[in-house]
Parts: C-alpha cells; structure tokens; sequence
C-alpha cells in the first residue's frame, strides 16, 4: 500500500465527539467528591441501554497478556450519531476514548468511518454500517474484533445538540475572516430555519462572541479558498475554542453544564460506574492529564477502493491492528 507521508484529516462530526466527550470527562471529573444523589439525578436524564457482554467480541485475553499493565486500561466507545439522518442511521463518527493511568493520559482514538472491515453476520463493510445493523453493541463488537480491544462500555452523543452545548458553555470566541463572512451568514439562517433559533447575523469580520448556532455555521463553511480542507481547520478552532471554554468553567457552573450534556447522550453506564470512572480520572490529576488523540487506520497504510460500484477505505488489516493495540495497551506511537 501507499506508505507516502499525508496530511490527516480526521473524520467529518471526529472533532465535535471530541469536544463533546472532553468536556463530559472533565465536567464529571470534577464532579466526582459530589453526593451518589446529586450525580445519580444528572446521570439520568441521559437514555440508558443494555449490552449482550456476551456478543461484544471483546479480544481474548490471553493476546492482552503481552501488555503488562493492560488492566489498568479503560477503554469506552464513544459514537457520534446524527439524528437528522432518520433514514440510515449510521454513526457519524466511531471514537475510543483511554483512559492510561500509567502514563497519566487521555487518550481520543478514532477510526474512519469508510473502513472496510469485517461485521459480524454481515460480512465486509464500511465501519459505520456497524451501528445500523446492530446499534451500539454491534458497533462495539466490530471495534473489539477487528482492532483487537477490549471494550464493554459506550456513549453515544447527538450532534444535533452542539449549538445547546456551546450556548451551556456561554458561548466561544472565534475569528472571522472577510472571506468567511460571505458565506456565514447563509448557514446561520439555514440553521436557524431548521432548529427554530434566533441567532444573529455577523456584518463585520475580526473577533466574535458566538453563540452555539453561529459557531455551527462557522464550522460548516466549505466554498472558501482551500474547500474541505479549509473547512475541517476551522471544525479544529471551534473544537479547540470549546475544549479551552470548558477547562475554564467555574465550579458553580459544573452541575448545568454536565446536566446539559448528559441529556443528549446515550450510554450503557449507571450511576455507580460513572462514579467509579470520575474517581479515576480525579485520581490521575486534571492538570497533569496529557490529551492525546490518534487516528486509525494511519497514513500510509490505507488506500481508497471501488468495491461493486461502493467507495470504501480498504487498509493493511494486520498492521492496523498491531499498531491499534501497541498504542492503546502499550502507550506506543504508531509512526
């Protein structure tokens, strides 16, 4: 295969999980000295599901024994899913959040969604396939298998509630370029349109408070100079804005902002479990937490195929594995 060095680019909706899921964790993290009550009434206003832990695929554990400190791993699938796409269903982005207390690291591995990889019962198909067939356990169960994990946990987040985050969070401060403002204001009435909002538009460029509308329209702008790969840099600025927004979040607003997220997730964890995870987390420490994130399969080992008339990401299935594994279980960079 290609082994070129190539620019990355992480999947469409990859960055807003990304957001999404750092703000959760760190919200909870700091959360974790509150009462079991106080935790338990946020935690359920999130939809609860059930796993068949027995059809999960979780990798034998005798393959994990190579790693020494493969216990200490906690791996949970993280699924971004657009619910204004009623008719497949499909998760927008497939994500492995880690946490290493070995290394004192976050870590945010996400997978494309093209991949062309086995589903069980369903032979060869693109990754994101995996959620339609067979919802949040057979999208684990294709992760487990074919990446060699481990993985018995999941959230899975709405995208539709980015703007309602943003505007918990009080808003973001973004840029915006004479260029931009050409199109931007286009995609904020489009959104107000659709979701029934009332966001302003923006008549002048340089530096702006945006609400959680505005800063959707900015991150779908696509028709400047530089196209698609001009578009996902600026996803990179709304993420990072919103990443720095929530580390500096006062302690009197953690319960609404936390509330606010936990009513547009779907998971499998309880009450106890997120405690448990929280506790975890306060115990490596926040600010000394490393936030790495990786992308699956790395450049050089894929390559794009027409299979019966259908693009799919074909890729070196063993190597992506192995490098898969080495990263999450052994703290090892895959380049």
């Amino acid at each position: 295969m290609n082994k070129d060095k190539k620019t990355k680019k992480l999947p469409k909706w990859t960055k807003i999980v990304l957001c999404i899921f750092s703000a959760i964790i760190l919200t909870i993290a700091a959360l974790y000295t509150y009462s079991y009550y106080t935790v338990n009434n946020i935690v359920n206003k999130s939809e609860k599901i059930d796993l068949k832990e027995d059809e999960l695929g979780v990798v034998d554990e005798e393959e994990l024994k190579q790693y020494d400190d493969y216990t200490e791993i906690i791996n949970i699938a993280l699924l971004g899913i657009d619910s204004t796409d009623s008719t497949s269903g499909r998760s927008d982005s497939i994500m492995v959040a880690t946490l290493d207390p070995i290394h004192n690291k976050l870590k945010l591995t996400s997978f494309m969604r093209d991949s062309y990889v086995n589903i069980s019962n369903y032979g060869y198909d693109k990754l994101n396939h995996a959620y339609a067939y067979g919802g949040a356990n057979l999208a684990i169960n294709t992760l487990n298998t074919n990446f060699g994990l481990n993985i018995t946990d999941f959230v899975a987040v709405d995208f539709a509630s980015l703007p309602k985050i943003i505007d918990s969070l009080g808003g973001i401060t973004i840029d915006i370029t004479e260029e931009e403002l050409n199109y931007i204001n286009g995609y904020i009435n489009n959104i107000n349109s659709v979701s029934g909002t009332n966001s302003p538009i923006i008549t002048t460029p340089g530096a702006h408070h945006v609400d959680g509308a505005q800063a959707l329209a900015y991150s779908r702008i696509r028709y400047t100079s530089g196209g698609d790969f001009k578009r996902t840099e600026r996803q990179r600025t709304v993420l990072t804005a919103l990443f720095n927004k929530a580390l500096n979040v006062p302690a009197t607003q953690y319960l609404d902002v936390i509330s606010t997220l936990a009513q547009y997730a779907t998971t499998n964890l309880n009450t106890n479990e997120i405690l448990k995870l929280a506790t975890k987390i306060g115990s490596m420490g926040l600010n000394g937490v490393t936030i790495e994130q990786e992308r699956f399969p790395i450049d050089g080992y894929y390559e794009g195929a027409m299979i019966d008339g259908i693009y799919y990401l074909t890729f070196d299935a063993t190597a992506t594995r192995t490098q898969v594994m080495n990263y999450i279980f052994n703290d090892q960079i895959p380049y």
